[in-house]
Parts: C-alpha cells; structure tokens; sequence
C-alpha cells in the first residue's frame, strides 16, 4: 500500500479575483473549480491545476473576502516548490513574473518569488517527473510550463516529531536533517522541515492551511486505520464531491489530509468547461440562490478569452 505523491495544497486568499488572475493568468494554471468551501459555504473554494486538474497539479485557495495577511511560524508551511522542465524555464517566469509586476530572486537551482498576498514559492528544475502535470496558457509554451506540484518545506522549532509518522506509517523516504521524499507510482514530493523563525505564525491571506497526500480508492480506509494506529487523532471520511478525505496533524501541528483519486473534477461540468461555471457541493445545492446573489462573480480568463474569439 503506497501513497501516489501530492494530491493538493489548500492556502487562504482575501481577493478570489486577484487570485484567479495571478493563477491562472500569470503563472497560467487552469482553474478547473469554482465552488465552495464546505465547512463555510459563504466563502469560495478556487482550485487551479493542469489540463484535467490531475492529482499532482492542485493548488487551491479559501477565499475569505479582505482577510488580512497570514504569517508562516512553527507548524507552518512557508513555502511550495513548482516544477519547470529546465533551467531554460526560470529565465522565462523570471521575465514573466517582472513583467507583471513581481520580483523574483535567482539561485542555481531555483527561482523564488512571492504571490500578491506573500505566499512564498520556488521554481525549480525537476526534468524526471514521469507524468508532467501541463495546462495549455496561449502565452506559457509548453516547454517553459509548471509541470507539477514538486515540494513544500514547513517551518518547525527544533526536531520535527514527525519521523516515525513519515517514514513508518506513510511511506516516506528520509535523507536525514529533516529531509524526506514521498516516491508514487506516477509522482514524486520533496517535504522537508526548517528552523522556524522567532515570531508566531498566523493564518491568514497567504498562508497555507493545509496539505493533501493521494491514495488510490481502494487503499483509503485502509490508511485512515494506519494514521489512526500511529497515535494520529484521523477524522472519519469526508466526501468532498471531487474526492474523499481524512484529515489529521502530525506531530509539528500541520494538517494533513489523505485524498482518494477518484472521481476527479469533470463528474460535474464538462471537461473542456471546467471551472467555467458556480458548482456547489451537493450538501450545498440548497442555497444556491442565495449564495449567486451573496458571492462576488468571477471572470476565468479561459473564458474570456473565448468570448473575446466568439468560439
């Protein structure tokens, strides 16, 4: 039994437009969900990926409209690593991302830069991934495009706790120092842990609330019962429309989730309009009247564009 990589990171935004644009105009991911958060249906629930919104490829956002800055602190993740297909790649977002506006800094290895509510990201270079995680964008070429989710580093004040949780019940692989690798059968996902800085964390806008391993279908109760016989305090299993999940923290205080593959974002909008249109859990069908007239509209850029060619 073999978690499959990352399934999805979940952050915070105050500005669900802001977000759209950043996303899946600038970096040219494709959202490929408009919905709700399920626990707070008043708020949206964005999620951007690749073409199909594969496993692999989600970022995705709580918008809580004008929330204030988060702040990354112990038990945190500060950081999310994108993967380019060369090092050819960083020159091109680094332009891209001047050009719209933002600063990036350049090592050997990657390129960081910071999203408009200071969400801290690194590109770097992962050639090897076996399944590349592409959305087409008309101005991104394909060779220069994020090929996936590829790491996350977490802030935690001295040793992490986290080991035996890591390498004995989930399947990572560690290098030692805090440095581990979850190996799939499709994918690969660097996590690792760093001092955490002197001041307390806080959620907020730009920050990271949570972070989504995948399972295949018919492992996932099976994994609810090994977190739960590590000690871990698993919730029951929680249908999310799009996937089922458990959720629990390890020991530096992240919250983690265990998310099914199946059945994946096209089970309720056709696959060449995903994220085109307001779809609501099913739980919250009843008050879509209410919710149409409460939440801001959102304009994906996809389909602006095809308004604008009149296809």
């Amino acid at each position: 039994m073999k978690l499959d990589g990352l399934h999805h990171i979940t952050m915070i935004t105050g500005d669900a437009q802001r977000n759209v644009e950043f996303y899946a105009e600038l970096l040219g991911l494709r959202l490929v969900k408009t919905t709700v958060n399920f626990d707070a249906p008043e708020a949206y629930h964005l999620y951007f990926g690749d073409e199909t919104g594969a496993p692999g490829s989600i970022l995705t956002w709580f918008e809580f409209a004008g929330a204030g800055r988060g702040r990354p602190g112990d038990g945190m993740i500060h950081t999310i690593q994108l993967g380019v297909g060369s090092a050819g790649a960083l020159d091109f977002w680094a332009q891209r991302l001047r050009e719209g506006g933002y600063e990036s800094e350049r090592t050997e290895a990657a390129l960081r830069f910071s999203d408009y509510d200071g969400l801290a990201f690194e590109l770097v270079v992962a050639p090897g991934e076996k399944t590349p995680l592409v959305a087409g964008h008309p101005v991104v070429p394909a060779q220069d495009a994020n090929v996936g989710q590829h790491g996350a580093r977490a802030d935690a004040a001295g040793p992490s706790g986290a080991a035996e949780l890591l390498t004995a019940s989930l399947g990572f692989t560690s290098s030692g120092d805090g440095e581990y690798r979850l190996i799939g059968a499709h994918r690969q996902f660097d996590w690792g842990y760093d001092a955490a800085p002197g001041e307390r964390g806080r959620q907020g806008a730009g920050s990271v609330h949570h972070i989504a391993w995948a399972s295949p279908d018919e492992d996932h109760l099976a994994w609810q019962q090994r977190v739960r016989d590590a000690g871990a305090n698993v919730t029951e299993v929680r249908d999310r429309d799009y996937f089922k999940s458990i959720y629990f923290r390890e020991p530096r205080g992240i919250l983690f989730e265990i998310a099914t593959l199946s059945p994946g974002f096209a089970v309720d909008e056709d696959p060449d309009r995903l994220g085109e249109a307001l779809r609501l859990p099913k739980m919250h069908e009843h008050l879509r009247p209410q919710l149409v007239r409460s939440l801001t509209p959102i304009v994906n850029p996809r389909a602006r564009r095809r308004a604008a060619s009149g296809t």
